[in-house]
């Protein structure tokens, strides 16, 4: 009999993934040597995959352009999930033929089968990240077109990660993009709907315009709720999509990046590995979860085009895992040797 332990959403306009942990003895993590601390087996459910697809006839007036547009015409990736009141609710990212991404969500109420709401619960407006989130060319008047240039009107709001506050607020990073930069994100939200922006995670002189993504907060599990974990009377955050950085928050508003006293750069705590599978760049997947044996990350690796991985195509993404110290979140203290799922 299988036991479902841990759900592992992926969506992609290329590779659309849905994958249950269980324990099955025979799926092992590739050329894993990590000992109890890592997720053991991940199994593809083939039978439902897809399970969100995009949804051309899907219309929202856009509150910038005032435009009627099809909201996820392009595609629907980049997910993530919150189990709340007995559903699991998906937030995922969703681009327009033009290439603005907008955040849907859709419902389950038994984590396979989702049903979507018709409009996106958060995206670009005439608010104060109107700047970050809406691209410089159409601010400037432009008609975007993206039939004379596929990628040169992106922006929007990009890839979803949600924990809970100890309040119970739900708090979620996400990729500000002005089709020049992107910047790490956050907002809040009493019931994952109604959404307050908080501006940019990098707020000073210095980081404000370096290109930052993906923002992992440390979270543990409390009964079925994913908490932001204090550790040392400090929130920490996983971040970036070359290096995997740091930063901290006493109040999960207001972050600060660890950096290096003397010299004043960012404090990489992962880096990539040359002739492995994250031998290109290394990113966070969802929040990092705090558990006995350490603070538990999933991670995105890119193959690099030499120096590489031998098994998988050059620039291939796959997905490792990282252990660090719980009481010293910037202290690695195992990795897998080998990915454990990627495309095929």
């Amino acid at each position: 009999m299988k036991k479902s332990l841990f759900i592992f959403f992926g969506i992609t306009l290329i590779l659309t993934s849905f994958i249950i942990l269980t324990c099955q003895d025979n799926v092992p993590v590739a050329e894993s040597t990590e000992t109890g601390w890592a997720f053991p087996y991940f199994e593809k459910v083939d039978s439902l995959n897809p399970i969100l697809q995009p949804a051309k006839e899907l219309i929202f007036q856009d509150p910038i352009s005032k435009e009627l547009v099809h909201w996820e015409e392009r595609n629907v990736l980049n997910p993530t999930a919150v189990v709340r009141n007995d559903s699991v609710f998906l937030l995922y990212r969703a681009q327009d033929i033009n290439g603005t991404s907008r955040i849907g969500m859709a419902v389950s109420i038994d984590g396979l089968r989702f049903n979507k709401l018709p409009e996106p619960v958060f995206y670009p407006d005439n608010d104060s990240m109107l700047e970050r989130e809406w691209n410089y060319k159409k601010l400037e008047g432009e008609k975007a077109n993206s039939e004379t240039c596929y990628f040169c009107y992106f922006d929007g709001v990009e890839d979803p990660r949600i924990v809970e506050s100890p309040d119970g607020n739900y708090i979620m990073t996400y990729t500000s993009y002005d089709g020049k930069t992107a910047r790490l994100s956050l907002a809040s939200s009493p019931d994952l709907r109604n959404w307050d922006k908080h501006g940019l995670i990098l707020k000073d002189s210095i980081h404000e315009n370096t290109w930052s993504k993906a923002g992992a907060i440390v979270a543990e599990l409390i009964d079925d709720r994913l908490v932001a974990k204090k550790i040392d009377g400090k929130y920490w955050m996983y971040y970036g999509d070359t290096s995997i950085f740091m930063a901290t928050s006493e109040d999960l508003i207001n972050w600060e990046p660890a950096v290096n006293e003397e010299s004043g750069n960012r404090i990489a705590v992962l880096n990539p590995r040359m002739g492995k599978f994250d031998s290109r760049l290394v990113e966070p997947g969802p929040y990092a979860l705090y558990k006995e044996e350490g603070i538990l990350l999933i991670y995105n690796g890119s193959n690099a085009a030499n120096f590489n991985d031998p098994k998988l195509p050059k620039f291939t993404y796959a997905a490792g895992q990282a252990l660090f110290d719980k009481s010293r979140p910037f202290e690695l203290k195992d990795r897998s040797e080998s990915f454990f799922i990627y495309p095929d």
